[in-house]
């Protein structure tokens, strides 16, 4: 079945019942189930856009989204391959093949050197308050301050220079990637201080286990939610067929909470068997080396300084947004 790229032909936001999941049956929807497909801008999304991916993946896998004026894909399988194959074009993510042979003289060490010691130096600042918002008085900070020492700004002057369109002119597209960083880092604190049993594990942990717990942020709450993509040609998916030359909404969020990849999607599992995420290729990347870096220098630089670190009484991390999520806030005891 195909469904049909005109939206006045029939109604868009309407799927085959009978459409089936890549090397499963055809699956009819479940009485009582939607007829018309939700959209990731339905109010409420902000808030909680979990419950709509979950009806789109299971119910809608293709289907046209007026507010977006794009096709929308939800399942893993199909995400990962328009964010892969040739056949969709217009998009840049740092790490795919085309970004990494754009980076040939890159001294990691020296990126690591950079963002130990700016990790450091934000840590020693809030140790001895009372309280403090890890996302304003730190996330906000190293990624923006590690770009900054690599090119050799101040300090004092590496906000108003290193963010915005200045970012791009001193680091390049994917070094511009700041506030995208920023997020991924907030998601990825969140995610581990939320559990005391997580926390006792990274606290010591080599990089290792760090780089694990960091793809796993990455998989369950992606700093970017919607990556727009376009196609040069029809390409089969679940549900039907995307038309040639059509806008695609890919739901990164969604298909890192596909049951169909990940094993209990939803919950946060460092030492899970089945890892994987969306949000970055798998080539060689200074954004991607930097996003890394500063994960694994965050924590042992806040746990350095601040060892009995913990969430605030009664705070939980709420992530919020539509195209781009994260907790807007923090909330942390240094002292305990």
């Amino acid at each position: 079945m195909r469904t049909t790229a005109d939206p006045t032909a029939t109604d868009p936001t309407t799927a085959d019942p009978t459409a089936a999941r890549p090397g499963g049956p055809a699956r009819p929807f479940p009485p009582g189930s939607r007829t018309v497909a939700p959209s990731p801008l339905d109010p409420g999304a902000t808030r909680d856009p979990h419950r709509i991916h979950r009806t789109l993946r299971e119910e809608f896998p293709l289907t046209y989204d007026p507010l977006l004026r794009a096709w929308v894909l939800s399942r893993y399988a199909d995400v990962a391959t328009a964010l892969t194959d040739s056949r969709f074009t217009h998009g840049h993510r740092p790490g795919d093949p085309p970004c990494a042979r754009a980076h040939v003289d890159v001294d990691v060490e020296a990126m690591r050197s950079v963002t130990e010691r700016t990790a450091y130096v934000l840590a020693r600042r809030i140790a001895e308050r009372p309280q403090a918002d890890l996302v304003a008085d730190f996330c906000h900070w190293l990624p923006a301050g590690t770009v900054a020492a690599a090119v050799g700004v101040p300090y004092r002057d590496m906000m108003r220079l290193v963010r915005g369109r200045a970012a791009g002119a001193l680091a390049g597209e994917c070094g511009a990637q700041i506030a995208v960083r920023e997020k991924a880092l907030a998601s990825f604190l969140g995610n581990v201080l939320v559990d005391p049993d997580q926390v006792a594990a990274l606290r010591d942990a080599p990089a290792g286990l760090v780089g694990r717990a960091w793809t796993e942020s990455l998989r369950r709450d992606p700093p970017v939610q919607v990556a727009v993509r376009r196609t040069s040609a029809e390409v089969p998916v679940s549900g039907g067929v995307v038309p040639a030359g059509a806008s695609v909404a890919l739901l990164v969020g969604s298909a890192g909470r596909d049951p169909e990849r990940f094993r209990e999607p939803d919950r946060f599992d460092p030492l899970r068997d089945d890892p994987g995420q969306l949000t970055y290729g798998s080539g060689f990347c200074p954004a991607v080396v930097l996003a890394g870096l500063e994960a694994e220098y965050a924590l042992r630089a806040l746990f350095t300084a601040m060892p009995r670190l913990r969430l605030a009484d009664g705070f939980r991390p709420t992530h919020t947004g539509l195209i781009t999520r994260a907790p807007r806030s923090l909330i942390v005891r240094p002292g305990g």
